[in-house]
């Protein structure tokens, strides 16, 4: 066992992460990056990116990944593997063990865990996942301009993107498995008044067609009726929602009733000073990689200000 100490922990590789990282190292705080379950975040399982500003070509985002953390480790970040499986807010300095029996130690901490899209757990929905079907129309909905989609769900997220997917899409179709939906009104009357969109009442997604590389369709059940039927489309978005990873810290930071960590409006910081937050973990409306970058920018600007004004206080 051994313990590893820092000016910045890190929690979380991600875009979040590995910017507060760059920003931290550049300070000279020497952060420590501890990567957790999915190095990398969720752009490790997106395959074309073509929104991150400052590439004209399509990117991949292993790649861009692999970038991100190359640069935090050249300016100076310690990236460990590990996953914590505790945490202890109570200081500075604050402490989190890890499942490797390791424990870390930050004057500050910089949450940056993420969250994951919620899948239907379909058949052939990972399968197709990137030849079709996408859990972000903001990301991937691009790629479908001209051609016919369908968004599954019924909340806030599914009509937001039915809505944005028009345009790119003269055919947009929402599916939901009941006969209302749970989105608030007025996205619902922009909804139902969009000639581009119709809704399939009362079906539910039973799996996700394709054929050789991409997906074709998806086969429905009406859940009144019993009645399968296949709609064809092109691209198909799951949006249901997402989990923050956030589970860690329930009862030691306030969450908001999605489960995201509750921050000052406008900035990275919790209720403990010199603990932190950014990305996904804290932002249920953006949840793009470059909006994560930013706040990831932010927390280490936050942290770097935190730290001059304790060992200024603490030197008079």
């Amino acid at each position: 066992m051994t313990t590893h100490t820092t000016r910045m922990l890190i929690i979380g590789s991600g875009p979040a992460g590995l910017s507060a990282a760059i920003y931290g190292a550049r300070a000279g705080m020497r952060p420590i990056v501890v990567q957790g379950l999915q190095p990398g975040g969720q752009l490790t399982i997106t395959t074309d990116v073509e929104n991150y500003p400052g590439f004209r070509d399509v990117i991949q985002g292993p790649w861009l990944m692999q970038e991100m953390q190359a640069q935090a480790e050249h300016v100076g970040t310690r990236m460990l593997w590990d996953t914590i499986t505790e945490v202890d807010f109570s200081g500075p300095p604050f402490r989190a063990i890890g499942d490797s029996g390791d424990i870390y130690e930050g004057e500050t901490l910089v949450i940056a865990t993420g969250a994951q899209a919620r899948w239907l757990g379909a058949p052939g929905e990972q399968e197709l996942s990137g030849k079709g079907v996408s859990a972000c129309a903001t990301c991937d909905g691009f790629f479908y301009r001209g051609k016919k989609v369908v968004v599954i769900g019924g909340g806030n997220t599914a009509v937001e993107e039915a809505l944005y997917l028009t345009n790119h899409s003269q055919d947009v179709t929402l599916i939901h498995r009941r006969d209302s939906l749970r989105a608030e009104k007025i996205l619902q009357d922009r909804l139902f008044a969009h000639p581009n969109i119709k809704v399939l009442w009362n079906k539910a997604v039973e799996r996700f067609v394709g054929e050789g590389t991409g997906l074709t369709g998806v086969e429905l059940k009406d859940t009144v009726t019993g009645e399968t039927m296949i709609e064809p489309t092109d691209g198909a978005f799951v949006a249901i929602g997402h989990a923050p990873a956030t589970e860690l810290f329930k009862g030691k930071l306030e969450l908001d009733a999605g489960g995201y960590i509750v921050v000052q409006p406008g900035t990275p910081k919790t209720a403990i000073p010199g603990v932190f937050a950014c990305g996904d973990v804290m932002d249920h409306t953006y949840r793009q990689a470059v909006t994560a970058a930013g706040t990831g920018c932010m927390a280490a600007l936050d942290a770097e200000r935190f730290l001059a004004e304790r060992e200024f206080l603490a030197a008079r």
